[in-house]
């Protein structure tokens, strides 16, 4: 995954912990500003995204978007507003200042996540094009949808031949549960944690004798080691 970083701006010291804690256990940069002022001060034009609190002491979210898209160093950044206010005018109104999704509270840490990574694939494309993946005798190929197990193809379900494409083109890396339901599941379908799990298993039965290449790490996710 690619090293973005995000500015979490909320007055909320507690959430602004939780924010990132979660981005970091993503794989992305996050730092904290509880005001706008204070984030104003952080030179804004470093982050890739900023997720952003709609009221706030004395300068609102909004006043601080209108900031950020009048300058020419900063109104490229999208800006992902997260706040309780939920009336339509107010989305509305989020919108028109240029905001790139928006996210009511109280929301889930899995919703939050899902929208940074489609902000972001939208905003600056998908960070590889990898077309084949391979290790010894599994081989992958993206374009045909096929995979080989020492020459011989195996039959895999369409979600199982897409976890496994995952780690196996990003061996050394682990992806959490959300992020493997997000990158594999569309966002906005509901599936449970336990999917994933089931169909790790059903993997590593299917590709004996590298089922031991997918590693489990607890409280984090799943990968592909060599």
């Amino acid at each position: 995954m690619a090293k973005y970083k995000i500015l979490v701006v909320d007055d909320e010291d507690s959430l602004c912990e939780i924010l990132q804690f979660n981005l970091e256990a993503e794989g992305y940069e996050a730092d904290t500003a509880n005001s706008a002022e204070q984030a104003l001060t952080m030179n804004p034009e470093r982050y890739s995204l900023i997720l952003l609190d709609v009221m706030m002491g004395e300068m609102s979210g909004f006043s601080m978007a209108r900031q950020l898209k009048a300058n020419p160093k900063t109104a490229q950044i999208p800006i992902i507003f997260c706040t309780a206010k939920d009336t339509e005018d107010d989305t509305i109104a989020g919108f028109n200042l240029g905001a790139d999704d928006y996210v009511t509270k109280p929301f889930s840490v899995r919703e939050v996540l899902a929208r940074v990574r489609s902000v972001l694939r939208r905003t600056y494309g998908t960070p590889e094009n990898i077309e084949t993946a391979s290790y010894e005798g599994l081989q992958m190929d993206l374009t045909s949808k096929r995979c080989t197990l020492n020459r011989e193809e195996l039959k895999l379900t369409k979600k199982e031949f897409e976890i496994l494409f995952l780690l196996l083109s990003h061996k050394g890396t682990i992806f959490s549960r959300e992020e493997i339901l997000s990158r594999v599941w569309s966002d906005e379908v509901i599936v449970l944690d336990r999917t994933i799990d089931v169909n790790i298993t059903r993997l590593r039965r299917k590709i004996s004798p590298y089922s031991e290449h997918i590693v489990t790490r607890q409280g984090y996710g799943y990968g592909f080691e060599e």
